[in-house]
């Protein structure tokens, strides 16, 4: 049997992050063979992912952003608890991932599993099981996004929610001061009022044939107003479409910091006020845990568990 070391221990540790004691029992089974250590470690770390993956719930974790260039990578990582979203290692590990894309510009969460992890050592896959190992909570990749070009981005307190938003605009135009704080004004725009579409011309027709039915039918209850003229009810019903576009549209919306103005009101006198020409062509926003159910969690039968009763 080879002779471990406290050294040899303390080296696979800070190969590895994984604890000293799992180390040393994979030093002793691998004897004493580092490399065949770490083979044995990330296949532990497998069955163990398998395991927390089956029936936990990673609604919490973090939103973060990278931009290297003209490209500019955005990716929500969940976890268990926000006690895990704070730990280091894991946010160096979202760090690494969001190079990982930039560098492999994968198509889909999929094509980016299957990526080799930006140290070269492993597929993200593969990495991602050794981190729920070390961790000890469920790990998830939920979404990414990576865009090309001109952007402004945002993120709020420790990364709960995340917004890219993508501009064109005149090369003398964007490289102004004021162009970088007019494209941040946008981005906690969207930060602070979700809204679904860019403009009214990104709204589906299916969309909007569904709010006319709906408003025709709230109508047609309301005794107040379903025996007026056809044509009075068409004008009422275009007047609610126009606040769903108000309600529902980035550029429709009003702008944050001034409510006389429209956010595509704020856009053309930004352009003509530089001296050239902006259009806001794009935005994502992710929200950490957007959508995902929570376990509810009932103490007192935790405790029943716990204690065999």
């Amino acid at each position: 049997m080879a002779n471990i070391t406290a050294k040899d221990v303390a080296s696979l540790r800070a190969k590895t992050g994984i604890g000293m004691m799992e180390c040393k029992k994979a030093l002793v089974e691998a004897n004493g063979d580092v490399e065949e250590a770490i083979k044995i470690l990330r296949k532990r770390g497998e069955l163990k992912a398998e395991a927390k993956t089956a029936s936990r719930i990673a609604a919490d974790g973090i939103v973060d952003i990278m931009a290297e260039g003209n490209l500019t990578a955005m990716i929500e990582v969940n976890s268990e608890t926000d006690f895990v979203a704070k730990n280091a290692s894991f946010q160096e590990f979202v760090k690494n991932l969001l190079k990982t894309i930039i560098a492999n510009k994968p198509a889909d969460v999929d094509a980016l599993m299957a990526s080799t992890y930006i140290d070269g050592s492993a597929t993200v896959e593969a990495k991602l099981k050794e981190m729920i190992f070390v961790i000890g909570e469920k790990l998830s990749i939920r979404r990414f996004v990576i865009t090309e070009g001109l952007a402004s981005t945002y993120i709020h307190g420790a990364g709960s929610i995340g917004v890219i938003v993508t501009f064109d605009a005149d090369e003398a135009v964007a490289s102004k001061d004021e162009f970088g704080a007019f494209a941040k004004n946008i981005a906690l725009q969207v930060g602070a009022y979700p809204t679904p579409y860019l403009n009214r011309d990104s709204v589906p027709a299916s969309v909007i044939e569904e709010e006319k039915a709906i408003l025709m039918a709230q109508i047609a209850n309301d005794p107040a107003n379903s025996k007026k003229p056809p044509q009075i009810i068409e004008k009422m019903v275009t007047g609610r479409i126009s606040k769903f576009y108000d309600n529902n549209c980035l550029l429709d919306m009003g702008y944050v910091k001034d409510d006389d103005m429209k956010v595509g009101q704020y856009v053309e006198a930004t352009a003509k006020e530089l001296g050239g020409n902006i259009t806001v062509t794009g935005f994502y926003r992710f929200e950490k845990g957007e959508g995902i159910q929570k376990r509810e969690e009932n103490f007192a039968d935790e405790i029943a568990k716990l204690t065999g009763n």
